[in-house]
């Protein structure tokens, strides 16, 4: 056996070699593929196990009562929701209080004077100058679309 024999057989075994491994890691990744879609489908399957464990149990539709309206209602109308411990209108927000009469006594107003602007009148007022734009917002119907036109007479409400 020559030489060139030598080289041509042991480039066959290196391609056989190649071959087998590459057959090897084709195998490897259709097992590890196959055993990770098994692990995921286990998983999903056990979750929604124990989510349906966890839940309520479900009933059964109520069969449809007779169309008769109780005395005082008119058919077809429904009668007022009563809230109970399990129903979701005992968590509903609560309205927001009413004002109250009083509330609107103790605001404090100011009566502009000649002379005045919104800036002086938040120094002396409000005790901080950088406040006139709070009192332009709060008096923006009495006052117009320019803050810094305003009319001896005007009364404005001063922000808390």
């Amino acid at each position: 056996m020559g030489l060139f024999h030598f080289l041509r057989s042991e480039k066959k075994r290196r391609a056989a070699a190649e071959k087998a491994a590459a057959a090897a890691s084709e195998d490897y990744a259709a097992a590890y593929t196959d055993a990770v879609a098994a692990t995921r489908r286990a998983a999903t399957r056990e979750a929604a196990e124990r989510i349906a464990a966890a839940a309520p149990p479900k009933h059964a539709p109520a069969a449809p009562k007779a169309a008769t309206a109780p005395p005082g209602l008119a058919r077809g109308a429904h009668p007022p929701h009563t809230p109970t411990p399990s129903s979701a209108a005992h968590k509903a927000v609560p309205a927001a209080p009413t004002p109250k009469p009083e509330a609107a006594v103790m605001r404090r107003t100011y009566t502009v004077r000649s002379g005045d602007s919104l800036l002086a009148i938040a120094r002396q007022e409000l005790g901080n100058e950088a406040r006139w734009r709070e009192l332009y917002a709060m008096n923006r119907s009495v006052i117009g679309s320019n803050p810094e036109l305003i009319h001896p007479g005007q009364v404005l409400i001063l922000p808390g």
